[in-house]
């Protein structure tokens, strides 16, 4: 199978790296980083602006209807620029969710296209989650109650804010009454709405780690480039090669991975949980490998406030463990390869 990017697709990633190029500059990061919401409006009313927030959204809501591949490439750009807006969990992992919902649940129709436009801020609590990210700037919340699918105002849940590594990622507990008038689903329809969501949270991690880690090689290899030992660049001596070669090999590893689990769950393939976790284990270990070679190459000032390199790092290390730690992730990995019957080998890769 031609597994390549399609001409559209790619014009869609260039045009979202150029446009976040110029809206997240690191300057503008530190600025919102010391805020008291870690949220900039001017910077979310742009991202609507342009489209961003629509892509899940199905067209007759006001979207463009577009699939979980789109995402694989949307997702990187965030990670390569830590936006620091929560734009995935509302536009992509809420908007799956509630678009998955039968007809005439909860404000099905009002809610997608108030994501389509940008007016509407939705926090996702998956139980997976003990925290939940951008719970207070919320405008509406997705809570579980056991299998059942709560959609909950942020007037009727109590918060306690969390400290976070990643300043631009609010986390909090949140409490909450399950009521009927709430719920959205429940029983088999509310777990499938669930493992769906756990999907597509995972993806979009998965995603944003290898956008950070293609960030903090690239920014390591700028450094090599202008730090000089002995009258040389570093960027010269073959220890400090090896380094950058290793996680720019790890990155091109986990990109294809990425990318067919991104295909499984725009198909609804049967092996997608063990290709969501697959990915997020492949991203996960190239973004730690850049954070860490990257430190390395730049010296403890690697850690400091001054130098971009920290903020990448931090975001990659407060996205590890959400929507699941390596453990969780290993064992559905190991599930999958390990019954009876497994479909493994290159032959199986795609369906024929």
């Amino acid at each position: 199978m031609d597994f390549t990017f399609t001409d559209d697709q790619l014009t869609f990633r260039e045009a979202v790296s150029r446009f976040l190029m110029t809206e997240a500059a690191p300057e503008m990061l530190r600025e919102i980083w010391e805020t008291d919401s870690g949220r900039s409006p001017s910077l979310r009313k742009n991202i609507a602006e342009q489209g961003l927030t629509s892509l899940s959204v199905p067209e007759d809501c006001g979207g463009l209807g577009m699939d979980d591949v789109a995402w694989a490439l949307m997702t990187q750009e965030l990670g390569y620029y830590a936006i620091p807006d929560s734009l995935a969990d509302t536009a992509y992992v809420a908007a799956g969710l509630i678009k998955t919902l039968a007809e005439g649940a909860g404000a099905r129709g009002e809610w997608l296209g108030r994501i389509a436009e940008g007016s509407i801020r939705i926090a996702v609590g998956h139980p997976i989650n003990p925290l939940v990210a951008d719970a207070s700037p919320a405008d509406l919340l997705l809570l579980a109650h056991g299998d059942e699918v709560h959609a909950v105002p942020r007037a009727e849940v109590g918060i306690e804010a969390n400290p976070s590594i990643d300043l631009s990622r609010r986390l909090a507990r949140v409490s909450w009454a399950p009521a009927a008038a709430t719920m959205l689903a429940d029983g088999d329809a509310g777990r499938a709405l669930w493992a769906q969501t756990l999907n597509r949270g995972t993806l979009s991690v998965a995603g944003q780690l290898l956008g950070l880690a293609q960030r903090m090689l690239d920014l390591s290899v700028d450094y090599t480039a202008q730090r000089k030992q002995f009258g040389k660049p570093i960027g010269s001596f073959q220890a400090v090669k090896h380094h950058l070669a290793d996680v720019a090999t790890r990155i091109e590893f986990a990109k294809p991975v990425l990318y067919r689990a991104a295909y499984a769950l725009a198909r609804d393939e049967a092996g997608a949980d063990a290709r969501a976790s697959h990915a997020k284990l492949a991203c996960g270990e190239a973004a730690w490998l850049a954070a860490r070679h990257g430190i390395q190459v730049h010296g403890a000032m690697g850690y400091t406030w001054e130098v971009d390199l920290q903020m990448f790092m931090k975001r990659a290390w407060a996205l590890d463990a959400s929507w699941g730690d390596r453990g969780f992730h290993k064992s559905r990995v190991a599930d999958a390869i390990l019954a009876d019957g497994a479909a493994l080998g290159p032959g199986h890769t795609f369906e024929e």
